[in-house]
């Protein structure tokens, strides 16, 4: 999947003379928590986001500076007021911007966004501006994609096993020889030992996964390296408690 395929065409934008307040008044008509800023000829050339109006003066959010700022680091503070009291957008716009091309893989615009800690890009065709993708993009796409695999018909027994089988020898942190996978009637049945805990939940993830998979039970055991320790899964030590108390 390219970003193309799932940005935000409509763009919403913001010139840089524009002042904060008609631009606070766009946002928040708009519904966006960011807006690109474009120069009279058409260039993209900052962001203001929620994060640049955090700090401002009119609400009293403002950092207090340490004494030694005062006397080491003037620039710094002067930049920090600039952004609490400015009054137009290309005086608290972020200008270090992070943009993407529209034919990128989506991955690498998840990445990007994990990796500068932001919400948005904007999404590039060479010099031109043709889009913004954002968080809430990428959880549309994948709630659509996600419900498409679940309406997908219906998967044989056998079918369910193989693929689960298949997927497990496929990652790395799988217990591939001590495991077994029983299946019937989209019910599957887990056996086996487990090193560690984790790989429990993992592999309930892995087999939910699996188209068809109606139900899954967990028989599987953990064992202590040392050998000293052996623990059952959660809903073995359940059935056995049932049994005590029917018993008693």
């Amino acid at each position: 999947m390219r970003v193309k395929d799932v940005m935000t065409t409509e763009i919403v934008s913001v010139s840089p003379q524009e002042r904060i307040a008609d631009a606070i008044r766009l946002m928040v008509h708009s519904h966006v928590s960011g807006l690109p800023v474009i120069d009279t000829a058409g260039k993209l050339v900052g962001v203001l986001s929620e994060g640049d109006l955090l700090r401002r003066i009119e609400i009293g959010t403002t950092k207090k500076a340490h004494w030694l700022e005062y006397l080491f680091r003037p620039g710094h503070l002067a930049e920090l007021y600039k952004q609490t009291h400015g009054r137009k957008v290309e005086e608290i716009m972020s200008t270090d911007i992070s943009s993407i091309d529209q034919s990128s893989p989506l991955e690498s615009a998840v990445s990007l966004m994990e990796k500068r800690r932001i919400k948005r890009l904007p999404v590039m065709d060479g010099d031109r501006l043709v889009g913004i993708i954002t968080r809430a993009d990428v959880i549309r796409a994948l709630g659509s994609l996600a419900a498409e695999a679940y309406e997908e018909p219906p998967t044989s027994d056998a079918e369910i096993r193989s693929r689960i089988l298949s997927e497990t020898e496929h990652q790395s942190w799988a217990p591939k020889r001590t495991i077994e996978v029983d299946v019937k009637d989209g019910i599957v049945h887990l056996r086996g030992a487990l090193t560690d805990e984790r790989q429990r939940d993992a592999l309930k993830v892995l087999v939910e996964n699996v188209q068809g998979v109606r139900e899954i039970h967990d028989h599987l055991i953990w064992i202590d390296p040392t050998g000293a320790t052996v623990l059952q899964s959660r809903e073995e030590a359940a059935r056995a408690r049932e049994e005590i108390r029917r018993v008693t």
